[in-house]
This record gives structure tokens, C-alpha cells and sequence, in this order.
């Protein structure tokens, strides 16, 4: 059976923000699909879960962050948190009991910042290129001291994107409000299993990001998993085995 990526409902929180999802009913624990900066539901990764989560027999949800794809508002009006308050909302009212939380890029910070609000729920946490704390650490570490003086004076500064034709907004909201959400900076412990899953040719989010994230968690079961060769997307037939058999292999 092969799922569409059109397919979506639509959750509307009490403050009016339209979460744009897809959920299909299974055993757990489930498995939450969270995508990339500027990325949505319908991506290779999020599509190729969702199949193998139904030929499981496993509970699985994708979604669209706000100002991500079918969802509500504007991605320049965004940041890390309220992306993380969006996982949040619509993980508390679509999902039950324990959950696998698989994280893509941006994702992957999304991941901690659910797993610290809902450590109970937790049950396992997969990382595809994890990208945490990347506002501070890549965007904004990186700027020249004219873009800081651009974003600073004018509220935002536009990178070319490498992806698509359309350009990254960065807006100091991102970056103020991404300095709240850090998780590197202070200790970080989890007591389930974690799989960090990394290529070598991954230029947008270095090994060096995944060695960082694996060196500062903290638990008695965390893996990182170094693939040669593979680039940021992360969604060749090898590597998308490899994702299922990082969450097959999470004790339960």
C-alpha cells in the first residue's frame, strides 16, 4: 500500500493556528515523523516512514509545521519555538502512549525540545542530521558583521537557498527567539534509546554537529552512525533501510 502526500487533515488549536496532518492508526509505540527548516510533511523521508509505518502495523503522524506547507501562516513569522509549541499541540491531540520521535535536520532540535516538555511520552528518538541549536551555532555565528548589522537594524536577512529558487528569510525573531530554546549549552539527559543517523558528504550539517549532539547527550543507549558518502537529504534507498532499522531496533 502506498500512502499520497496530499492526503491531510487539519487541526485547529485554540489560538487559531490551521496544523496541517496526517495520521494513520497502528500499535506503538508510535512514531512521530518532524521535518526540516522550510521542509514539509510530503518529503521522501516523512513519505517512505509513513508506508513502512502502515506495512508495520505501526501508529505513525507527519505534519507541517505553521508557515510550513499546508499549514497556517508565514514562514517568515516563525521560530524554533513556536515550531516546537506546534510539535507539542498536535502530538498531545492526535497521538497516545509511548512514542519513537524521528527528527529530520531542524527536526532533530525539534525532537529534544518535545522530549524535555514530554519526557513521559518518551520512548525513543531518532536523529537524521540533527541540526540543534543551529540560530545561534551556524546561522548566526556565521553571519558577516554586515549581515548581523542588516538583521539587527532591519529585522531580517535573506540567504540564498541551495535547495529551491526561493531565498531563506532569516529574521531576528528566529535568531532571539532560537537562543531560548538552546540545548547544548546546559546538561541534557535521555534515558531511552537514541540513534543519531549522519553522512560524511552532509555539508549544510557537518559531522561535527552529530559528533557534538552525541558527546553532549547524556543516557545508556545512544548511537551515532556515520554513513560515507551521504549528503543532507539523507533519502537514498540505503539510507532509508538504514532509518527503519534504527527505529526497528529500538527495545520497546
Amino acid at each position: 500500500m502506498h500512502s499520497t502526500g496530499m492526503t491531510y487533515s487539519t487541526h485547529t488549536t485554540p489560538d487559531g493556528r490551521q496544523i496541517a496532518y496526517n495520521c494513520t492508526p497502528g500499535a506503538g509505540p508510535g512514531i512521530v515523523f518532524l521535518g526540516g527548516f522550510k521542509s514539509d510533511m510530503t518529503g521522501t523521508k516523512a513519505m517512505f516512514l509513513q508506508d513502512w509505518a502502515i506495512a508495520q502495523g505501526r501508529a505513525f503522524l507527519r505534519f507541517d509545521y505553521t508557515g510550513h506547507g499546508a499549514s497556517s501562516g508565514r514562514f517568515e513569522d516563525g521560530c524554533i519555538g513556536e515550531w516546537a509549541r506546534d510539535a507539542i499541540d498536535i502530538i498531545t491531540k492526535k497521538t497516545s502512549g509511548p512514542l519513537i520521535l524521528v527528527g529530520s535536520s531542524m527536526g532533530g532540535w525539534i525532537c529534544l525540545l518535545v522530549a524535555r516538555a514530554m519526557p513521559k511520552r518518551l520512548a525513543g528518538l531518532v536523529g537524521i542530521a540533527a541540526a540543534p541549536d543551529f540560530t545561534e551555532d551556524s546561522m548566526w555565528d556565521g553571519f558577516s558583521a554586515e549581515q548581523r548589522e542588516t538583521l539587527m537594524a532591519e529585522g531580517q536577512v535573506v540567504l540564498p537557498s541551495e535547495y529551491d529558487d526561493s531565498p531563506y528569510i532569516i529574521t531576528k525573531k528566529l535568531i532571539e527567539d532560537g537562543r531560548n530554546q538552546l540545548v547544548l549549552r546546559d546538561k541534557f539527559s535521555l534515558n531511552v534509546p537514541v540513534r543519531l543517523l549522519q553522512g560524511s558528504a552532509d555539508v549544510d550539517v557537518p559531522p561535527s554537529v552529530a559528533l557534538r549532539l552525541f558527546n553532549h547527550l547524556e543516557g545508556d543507549d545512544i548511537r551515532l552512525t556515520l554513513v560515507k558518502g551521504a549528503d543532507h537529504r539523507f533519502s537514498g534507498l540505503a539510507e532509508l533501510a538504514l532509518l527503519a532499522a534504527a527505529i526497528e531496533g529500538i527495545e520497546t
